[in-house]
């Protein structure tokens, strides 16, 4: 139980990694926020929380709104008069070269995946300040790693690793840990609905996983468990950090090339 009595927000909790972000939490001791602009999702998960004799509540948020950030984090600070954790998980993805992306599709990328972690890091930072509590930011290999046809997105995941950096060097003397969580790819969320959208969406999979060292892509779980760490004690000394999480994925040219 690392995160008993601990108050949590995880954004983007409806499905995916945030999905199991949230319930490991709730596995670990802490009280989850359960936010998302997907009512039904967040709904959804705070039953399997509640179900499991967890502690949850829900909250509809669009992270790229500001007036809507503000709502959640009245109802996180006043749900039980704490937060001492902030999961920034919320993103979308829009796969087009640049010359196909619309200007509206590119501010609206950028409005959710940096935009949504400014708001609400904004918006939550004096409760954690209070509690001297700590940020999760979620990025990617596509940080590092680039792929074809996503740049806004990897742009995004790029911009994460440098504002965590700034935020923990601006908020460390306030006892405010942050850190990023870089996953390769995960059999969730985002990348699954990439997979689905594939003639054969097995034979994605299998060649998602050879550009992995381990050979195969990730669980949602397995980011959620480095996420708890990341949020626990243990991490105490561990601030402005960027964790690879990816099963190998760029560590070296893929098995037979």
């Amino acid at each position: 139980m690392r995160l008993s009595n601990r108050i949590a927000v995880v954004t983007g909790a409806g499905a995916g990694i945030g999905r199991a972000i949230a319930i490991e939490f709730a596995r670990e001791g802490a009280s989850v926020v359960v936010a998302d602009i997907n009512a039904q999702g967040a709904q959804d998960v705070m039953a399997t929380i509640v179900e499991a004799s967890g502690s949850a509540i829900c909250a509809v948020v669009d992270v790229a709104d500001s007036e809507s950030v503000q709502e959640l984090a009245r109802t996180a600070s006043a749900w039980k008069g704490a937060v001492h954790v902030l999961v920034n998980n919320a993103a979308i993805q829009i796969n087009k070269r640049i010359e196909d992306m619309t200007p509206q599709e590119w501010f609206r990328q950028m409005s959710v995946n940096v935009g949504g972690i400014f708001l609400c890091s904004k918006y939550l930072m004096p409760h954690l300040r209070k509690t001297r509590g700590c940020i999760v930011n979620l990025s990617s290999v596509n940080a590092y790693f680039v792929e074809p046809i996503c740049a806004g997105y990897c742009a995004t995941k790029a911009a994460i690793i440098g504002f965590t950096k700034a935020l923990a060097m601006d908020h460390g003397p306030e006892g405010i840990r942050v850190n990023a969580i870089c996953p390769g790819y995960i059999d969730a969320g985002l990348a699954e609905g990439y997979f689905l959208a594939q003639a054969d969406p097995d034979a994605a999979r299998r060649d998602a996983g050879k550009l992995h060292a381990l050979g195969r892509i990730g669980r949602p779980e397995e980011v959620a468990q480095v996420a708890a760490f990341l949020a626990s004690d243990e991490a105490s000394f561990m601030t402005g950090s960027a964790v690879t999480v990816s099963g190998g994925f760029g560590v070296g040219l893929p098995p037979g090339e």
